[in-house]
């Protein structure tokens, strides 16, 4: 139970950066919104592998490449997949990119993220 709070501890880390970079690239540097979210989404989860191998799982395998390549695989997944609710939230449900987002991010992580990186990333 400790490791699946941490998780979601270093997930709402993530989700801050990911967000921040996302809305300050919109405002701020006049991005498109989705190469926003795709940017955020980018950041994020650079965050989320460092926090999650140091500190959620305690990663001690020296196989640091090989968590890398199998977290790029699930968080290229991850990726589509709030980039396709993104997308389709604002496109078909005119919500704003914001709150798209979040209901992206939310059920994704609910759904994918935890269990692949506990099960195939950071099993070892």
């Amino acid at each position: 139970m400790l490791t699946y709070l941490k998780a979601q501890a270093s997930s709402l880390i993530a989700s801050a950066t990911d967000f921040g970079v996302t809305i300050i690239a919109v405002n701020l540097f006049g991005l498109w919104y989705l190469a926003a979210s795709i940017t955020g989404t980018i950041s994020g989860g650079v965050v989320n592998f460092y926090v999650n191998r140091k500190w959620v799982f305690q990663s001690q395998s020296k196989e640091v490449k090989w968590q890398v390549f199998r977290y790029i695989l699930v968080w290229a997944g991850n990726l589509i997949i709030v980039t396709a609710g993104v997308l389709i939230f604002t496109h078909f449900f005119n919500l704003n990119y914001v709150l798209a987002k979040v209901l992206s991010a939310v059920l994704t992580g609910v759904s994918y993220n935890y269990i692949m990186q506990k099960q195939f990333i950071f099993s070892s």
